[in-house]
């Protein structure tokens, strides 16, 4: 996948043309309203998270190549609360229309997901569900991609790498901007972005920034 923006990591992404349904959200927490300290947004690694799920009915339009191939999409935008909590499950009075589930299928490839984290966590940032989508499409559109396929056939590949290369393609950006995720194997899972109160990038607190830069990690292309 050649460098460029957070559009081509949704290779052929095709939006249903019926109407969506919309999917009801089950609450699986606390509600919890605390102070906004920053944001993170979450972007899963679908070749990764697609392996085994290829056939799997909840997973289809992420990972069945059906609906298009993804790379990164976005798993939410979070607002992390500096203390080792954060806000979640407000109350909200609206929910996402389909339309609105639709205009965002290419960046979250699942409407249930997109239910989810507008339930959990954007209805702790603002009242309405379109300005909650409408944020996460900003930051999404506005960040650049390098050859994660050219990436994932490096040797001695470390979390460092992958941070040097995310930053040399998106100005303003650190390392130390950039956390990320690992399953117990070693494979990259996420990438968490860390944003200000102002939306610009930020410091990673040590529970974000995840593996330090020398650890070792493989990608799992699938694309």
């Amino acid at each position: 996948m050649a460098s460029g923006t957070a559009q081509a990591q949704a290779y052929q992404c095709q939006v249903p043309r019926g109407p969506l349904s919309v999917p009801a959200v089950k609450r699986d927490g606390p509600v919890r309203q605390v102070p906004i300290a920053g944001y993170t947004l979450a972007l899963s690694w679908s070749p990764e998270y697609c392996r085994g799920r290829e056939t799997r009915a909840s997973d289809r339009r992420q990972c069945s190549g059906k609906s298009g191939r993804f790379g990164f999409v976005v798993h939410g935008l979070w607002p992390p609360e500096g203390r080792g909590t954060w806000p979640q499950w407000c109350p909200a009075t609206s929910q996402p229309s389909s339309p609105e589930l639709a205009r965002n299928l290419c960046m979250t490839p699942s409407a249930g997901l997109l239910a989810h984290e507008w339930a959990k966590h954007g209805s702790c940032m603002t009242r309405r569900p379109e300005n909650y989508f409408k944020v996460t499409r900003i930051l999404w559109n506005s960040l650049r991609w390098p050859d994660f396929d050219r990436i994932a056939r490096s040797e001695d590949l470390t979390a460092g790498d992958i941070r040097e290369a995310f930053t040399q393609a998106n100005r303003y950006w650190e390392p130390e901007h950039v956390g990320l995720v690992l399953n117990e194997r070693g494979w990259l899972k996420e990438m968490r972005l860390c944003y200000g109160k102002d939306f610009m990038p930020a410091k990673c607190d040590k529970q974000r920034f995840g593996p330090a830069d020398s650890a070792p990690v493989k990608v799992w292309r699938g694309l």
